[in-house]
């Protein structure tokens, strides 16, 4: 039987930044902080836990070679971009972006009275270059009960498999897990049990040696799982 090595990454641990308008969570190092045991994951590179204040955002800025995913978990965010796209996320909403060979973005809180809360992930492509992408999936409406819905498969260019889990109290959904390959789990909400371990609201864990994974709500949760070569 193989060794199962996880290692928990909990959310009053990871790193602070606080701008007056933005107010971030780094699961692993970004910007200004730098934890040189918290690089990333992997090919999983960003995970940012971030509220912006009304009426705040992030302006035009360039990206490339990075498959980008914002999940917005409370409020509203627009989206603009060089390729044309304008959108407005809602909560519950998934949004993903391949920068390929170059694309400029922003992401701003359009409510004149109301936060907004979203996770940001970038994932490393498996080669780079490429036209820019741009896609939209509706997890609010469209995620299945207790179950592992599939994220954008067969349309991002990471080698990695992404899932949206949303399980009733009690419920457990098993994944298996290819040879070779490590998963992280991030907490959207609820209380999850994994390989004997416990993960609260906004708590990670990287995961390795682990040929399926059994996933156990304590509590009704939501998370997500990243499954990466």
């Amino acid at each position: 039987m193989k060794m199962i090595n996880l290692v928990k990454r909990p959310a009053d641990q990871r790193g602070q930044t606080e701008l007056g308008w933005l107010h971030a969570r780094h699961s692993f190092s970004f910007g200004e902080y730098y934890d040189p045991n918290h690089r990333g994951f992997r090919s999983l590179r960003v995970l940012n836990d971030d509220v912006v204040e009304p009426g705040q955002g992030f302006g035009t800025h360039p990206h490339r070679d990075a498959e980008i995913f914002t999940y917005v978990i409370e409020g509203a965010l627009e989206h603009k971009d060089s390729m044309g796209n304008g959108r407005v996320i809602q909560a519950g909403d998934l949004q993903y972006m391949s920068a390929g060979s170059g694309v400029r973005h922003s992401e701003f809180n359009p409510s004149p009275d109301q936060r907004v809360h979203l996770l940001q992930i970038w994932i490393l492509p498996a080669q780079p270059g490429g036209a820019p992408r741009y896609a939209e999936a509706k997890l609010g409406h469209a995620a299945k009960p207790n179950a592992l819905t599939p994220l954008f498969a067969g349309q991002h260019r990471a080698d990695a498999e992404l899932y949206f889990g949303k399980l009733a109290g009690d419920q457990s959904v098993v994944l298996p897990v290819a040879a070779g390959r490590g998963v992280w789990i991030h907490t959207i909400a609820g209380v999850v049990a994994v390989a004997d371990e416990v993960l609260h609201a906004a708590d990670g864990a990287a995961i390795e040696g682990v040929e399926q994974l059994n996933i156990q709500a304590r509590h009704d949760a939501e998370f997500l799982v990243f499954v990466l070569a």
